[in-house]
């Protein structure tokens, strides 16, 4: 089988280049340097590409990727994408929307801070002008003022808990979340618009789209306060630019924080004249973490797509999202992954696949099981014959009965999702959940409990609990030149169940010698 191409067609950090180059399943091929003209000829053999905001993803770039299965958009935005071509053409299109949470949430509070002490006039007066003029300098304190955030997602509950460490009075409008979200928080939730008109302080944290576009306009800033302070570290447009101008030029709006505009860069833009806004050039992703966080990711989700394990924030699956839950998403991703995990553990042929919930996530078997046939089908048919449109379609063709069971909650979990695949040979079985941050883990594997992450290179050796297991598997793989960077051991009354996370991929001779330890009941090998 050919290897799938990856091609870099933007600059990311260095580290998402490393984790690229020595994934020995994939053809990198590094194009950022290149002509955009010349990029349409380098990616018409690319099964995935990696973007940014330097290469536009259009009906161009489509027509001359004619083998492109999937996108990665490295950062949040997904601007330069055409979702809709990519839909139409079955690519899918993916971004990495947590990786910059953190430094979007920093420098929102950096402008906050700013505008409320008008840093950036303060040190230019003494730093480029050398006047020490303390008299001109009174700014407001933080402290019992009244903020909206409007927008309670990953970075504006972020903000929102950070205003509470100033001792704010913080009150969040965001329709699509639950109340107890932002209360649970400690944070005032509201349906009403006006209370966010409001605050003494108003920031913005969501989506631009035709419902945000325009989201405040000059009849909302008419009802806030005078002397009302506005940020927007998210995306240009959430604001009217032009109402925002005429009124803090006639100081309706005391300060403003900017970091992103409609049209960028905006060099000559008329808000960059006034002297009550702190203004920087769209860079809420701009910190070394981030930027190591965001190619790391964008590497990992190109190489899982190319590989056809997962596709980690897919923006244009076929699922109704605007009827799925956010929390819910991470669990298609690891319902996928340890369906694929089981249909490595025994490659012979698939006769069912059943999908068992308890929790909330009960409610969304139907895409547990879309997701679950697309895992355990990759290994045999390769992700370009199997997707998430014809799933179904080509478990009924195999005759793969597929299935699904709701349980009550009896386990220590919110949610728990249990994936058990019947061939020939007999019944293999995973289960997992997700914690805090869309954290997945692998709770059991054939009744044996572990704690493993889906993801790496792992050796499953199932054996009878006997001393010495452990010891012999060390000096076997140190002996093959393999190194151990996890070991898992889980029990239950019939023996155990030994998962190693190796570094280096293991060749078929060495789990022959494994399976020849005497305790040793039968070796598999995955790689997620």
């Amino acid at each position: 089988m050919n290897k799938p191409t990856v091609v870099v067609c933007d600059h990311i950090h260095e580290s998402g280049l490393d984790i690229l180059k020595n994934t020995s399943d994939i053809n990198y091929v590094y194009a950022a340097d290149i002509d955009k003209t010349a990029l349409l000829d380098v990616i018409k053999d690319a099964d995935v590409c990696i973007t940014r905001s330097s290469t536009d993803i259009d009906e161009k770039f489509l027509n001359a990727a004619t083998n492109l299965k999937a996108v990665v958009r490295a950062g949040v935005g997904v601007d330069n994408v055409d979702i809709d071509g990519c839909s139409k053409r079955g690519v899918i299109a993916m971004n990495v929307p947590t990786a910059n949470t953190l430094a979007a949430t920093e420098l929102t509070m950096t402008h906050l801070l700013s505008c409320m002490r008008k840093m950036p006039y303060a040190h230019s007066q003494l730093k480029d002008h050398r006047i020490w003029k303390r008299e001109d300098w009174y700014g407001q304190e933080l402290y019992g003022k009244r903020i909206g955030v409007i927008g309670f997602g990953n970075i504006g509950h972020r903000v929102a808990l950070r205003c509470k460490g100033f001792e704010m009075d913080v009150v969040t409008y965001d329709p699509y979340i639950s109340s107890t979200k932002a209360t649970d928080l400690g944070v005032e939730y509201t349906t009403n618009f006006d209370d966010i008109l409001a605050c003494d302080i108003i920031t913005i944290h969501t989506p631009k789209n035709s419902e945000t576009l325009n989201m405040i306009d000059e009849e909302q800033i008419a009802k806030m306060k005078d002397g009302v302070i506005l940020i927007n570290c998210a995306r240009g447009g959430l604001y009217n630019e032009e109402a925002l101008f005429n009124n803090l030029k006639s100081r309706k709006i005391h300060m403003a924080g900017i970091d992103v505009f409609n049209k960028e860069p905006a060099i000559d833009h008329p808000l960059l004249d006034l002297d009550n806004i702190t203004v920087t050039a769209h860079l809420g992703a701009n910190t070394v973490e981030s930027q190591y966080k965001i190619a790391t990711q964008a590497a990992n989700n190109a190489i899982n797509s190319a590989r056809g394990i997962s596709y980690p924030h897919a923006l244009n699956l076929p699922i109704d999202e605007t009827k799925i839950p956010s929390f819910v998403k991470p669990y298609l991703e690891l319902t996928q992954k340890m369906a694929f995990l089981l249909s490595q553990m025994d490659k012979s042929e698939i006769k069912s696949i059943k999908i068992e919930a308890e929790g909330e996530i009960a409610d969304y078997l139907d895409s547990l099981e879309t997701f679950a046939i697309v895992g355990a089908l990759t290994q045999s048919l390769s992700s370009d014959k199997i997707n998430y449109v014809n799933a179904t379609f080509v478990a009924n063709e195999r005759d793969i009965k597929v299935d699904s069971a709701v349980h009550s909650n009896t386990s220590a979990y919110k949610n728990q999702i249990t994936v058990k695949i019947t061939t020939n040979n007999g019944v293999n079985s995973t289960s997992g959940t997700i914690f805090e941050e869309e954290v997945q883990r692998i709770i059991s594997i054939n009744n044996c409990l572990v704690d493993i992450e889906p993801t790496g290179k792992m050796i499953l050796l199932s054996n009878s609990d006997v001393p010495g297991v452990i010891g012999n598997v060390g000096t076997l793989l140190a002996s093959e030149g393999i190194n151990i960077s996890d070991f898992r051991l889980g029990r239950n009354k019939d023996g155990a169940l030994a998962v190693i996370i190796v570094d280096e991929e293991v060749k078929s001779n060495t789990l022959e010698k494994l399976a020849n330890i005497e305790a040793a009941r039968s070796v598999s090998y995955a790689q997620i």
